[in-house]
């Protein structure tokens, strides 16, 4: 799951570093795809701390569960044969990209139903301390954790999520993400391709997408085996 859905199952806590730790993953790989850190198991005596460790806890649950769910399954291998006409020629290749466009979408209809607020998180991740995080990293194993806040005030001051509102972005966004791996993914005429794919895709999914979201939430409540 991508920034919002995460955001979802945490929506309404008050607690700001429970909410970075829930996403801290992703915008781990997004600062630079060659950081690795595993802190599931660490302890610190900082309750802020270990708040973000919770939150990261639970962002590696809500990705275990979504990507083993019939949802996922169904709807990424449906989104990967209606996108591959679009991408002949391209070396991206059709599972990734159907992966990730599930995973936006689901942003976008999150934000454009009203479900979740990008300002209430936005809010959330500028009420962190950089001395936190800074710390948490560095206890995690990070050797350079600047490289990160930096990164980490460029997303705050751009709030680019925003504009995950408009479904046009949504092809955008798939693209920006390709280019973290291939230099030019698309042509012009793909991209206009995989835009209609994905406004299509959107409205079919739109009655539906909730329930992906209910079912998470019901699973997180079961009792975990000793």
């Amino acid at each position: 799951m991508n920034f919002l859905s995460h955001f979802y199952f945490d929506r309404t806590t008050t607690n700001c570093y429970h909410v970075l730790g829930a996403v801290l993953p992703d915008l781990l790989k997004n600062a630079d795809k060659s950081i690795i850190l595993h802190p599931e198991k660490l302890q610190h005596n900082d309750k802020q701390i270990m708040s973000i460790i919770s939150g990261w806890k639970k962002h590696l649950e809500v990705d275990r569960l979504f990507h083993s769910s019939a949802f996922f399954l169904n709807h990424s291998h449906l989104l990967k044969k209606v996108l591959q006409p679009a991408i002949i020629g391209s070396p991206v290749k059709p599972f990734f990209l159907g992966h990730i466009a599930l995973e936006l979408i689901l942003d976008n209809l999150l934000l454009t139903t009203g479900v979740i607020k990008v300002g209430q998180f936005y809010s959330h991740l500028e009420s962190c301390e950089d001395e936190v995080i800074y710390e948490f990293l560095t206890l995690s194993g990070m050797k350079n954790p600047q490289i990160f806040l930096d990164f980490f005030a460029n997303f705050k001051e751009h709030k680019y999520l925003h504009t995950y509102a408009e479904t046009v972005q949504v092809a955008y966004a798939l693209k920006r993400i390709c280019m973290r791996v291939w230099d030019s993914p698309f042509t012009p005429k793909q991209e206009h391709d995989l835009n209609t794919v994905v406004i299509n895709y959107r409205e079919n999914l739109k009655g539906e997408f909730m329930n992906i979201f209910h079912q998470i939430d019901s699973w997180l409540q079961l009792p975990k085996a000793s």
